[in-house]
């Protein structure tokens, strides 16, 4: 650690102490040991490690993936608050000073890309600007504006609606992260318990680990977390709801990859396949065996057969894949997602038998 870093941990020990999961007594060695050991701290992480050939975070990437950008989105560095004015610095990770310093300990209300701005956001103010997507309903609908649904279009690719989008999911229709298709009704924000309704409330706020004794003490009946769930209805259609809202949420996430890949076949006459660890994530899948390989997962062999149907689905798939935690964060947005993104591709493919919406 550096000793502006160190000092920057020093000057801000009195504020981690109010926060909701931290002890009343701690020492500044056990705080730094944690946030080194979560992923803000982790200096080795492509999220701060990708720019680095480049010498500088870009603008668009810096108030995420750098203390010295985080800094002058908040305005910290004197430039104009929500905007980043400079690159960032390379090897910056989000550090004590990032968000201890007053402009961010007083943020209370963040934009999303869907144009929608939330307030009252308090201690959950600074996670919010980071996790939520950076795209948005609106922008795909934009991008799909007057096109017929299932026409290939040649300049249409895949929107990504980034990663750790959490923030997106929870707060649901209110902010439109995933793609709510036209005209139907979508959750809103998931409020939990009040001692459970902030992201410090349950994430450790250095390490991120999440605090599940509280979980626990409520759900009754239940030695696992991913057990937990309070709608029974059989959403997946496998038969089974002895198990977690998660299991749903999974067994409807593969559905509409199998559906994504029957529409891709047998619509679009282009094999289309996902790879979870490689940008742009959906690619031609050259020998139809349903599977990306590490040799298909190359940017040269991205999938460039989008027809707005396929793209829409596409879109709501990655936005479950990239919070893994939606099971917690917004099961009903979720759900519903997965849901329609089905239901709309089963305009065209077979998709099996009827699924019950949340």
């Amino acid at each position: 650690m550096t000793t502006a870093r160190f000092l920057a941990c020093l000057a801000a020990s009195v504020l981690v102490a109010a926060t909701p999961l931290a002890a009343e007594e701690f020492s500044l060695s056990e705080v730094t040991e944690a946030w080194l050991m979560g992923p803000h701290g982790d200096y080795r992480s492509p999220s701060f490690t990708h720019w680095n050939e480049d010498g500088e975070v870009p603008p668009a990437c810096a108030a995420c993936h750098s203390e010295t950008g985080m800094l002058d989105w908040l305005g910290a560095d004197g430039s104009a608050p929500l905007t980043v004015e400079h690159p960032g610095t390379i090897n910056t990770v989000i550090g004590c000073a990032s968000c201890h310093v007053s402009e961010a300990e007083a943020l209370d209300a963040v934009p999303f890309p869907s144009g929608v701005t939330l307030t009252g956001l308090g201690t959950s103010a600074t996670c919010t600007m980071c996790h939520q997507g950076r795209a948005s309903t609106d922008r795909v609908l934009s991008a799909t504006e007057g096109m017929d649904l299932d026409t290939v279009v040649p300049d249409l690719g895949f929107i990504n609606v980034h990663y750790g989008v959490a923030a997106a999911v929870m707060h649901g229709a209110e902010v439109r992260g995933g793609f709510q298709y036209p005209g139907l009704a979508y959750a809103g924000r998931f409020t939990h318990v009040p001692s459970a309704n902030t992201c410090v409330a349950c994430h450790e706020p250095h390490t991120t680990e999440v605090e599940t004794e509280g979980c626990i003490a409520c759900h009754q009946g239940v030695n696992d977390i991913t057990a937990i769930r309070t709608r029974h209805a059989d959403f997946d259609g496998d038969g089974v709801t002895s198990g977690g809202i998660r299991d749903e949420i999974a067994g409807l996430h593969a559905i509409l990859g199998e559906a994504i890949q029957a529409y891709a076949r047998e619509v679009v006459d282009a094999p289309i396949g996902y790879a979870p660890g490689g940008f742009p994530y959906f690619f031609n899948d050259t020998d139809g065996d349903g599977t990306i390989s590490p040799e298909e997962a190359a940017f040269p062999n991205r999938y460039a057969s989008w027809t707005p149907r396929l793209l829409m689905a596409a879109y709501n798939y990655q936005v479950v894949a990239k919070d893994g935690g939606a099971w917690v964060h917004n099961p009903s947005y979720a759900l519903q997602l997965l849901h329609d993104s089905i239901v709309s591709l089963g305009e065209r493919v077979d998709v099996g038998q009827g699924l019950t919406r949340p």
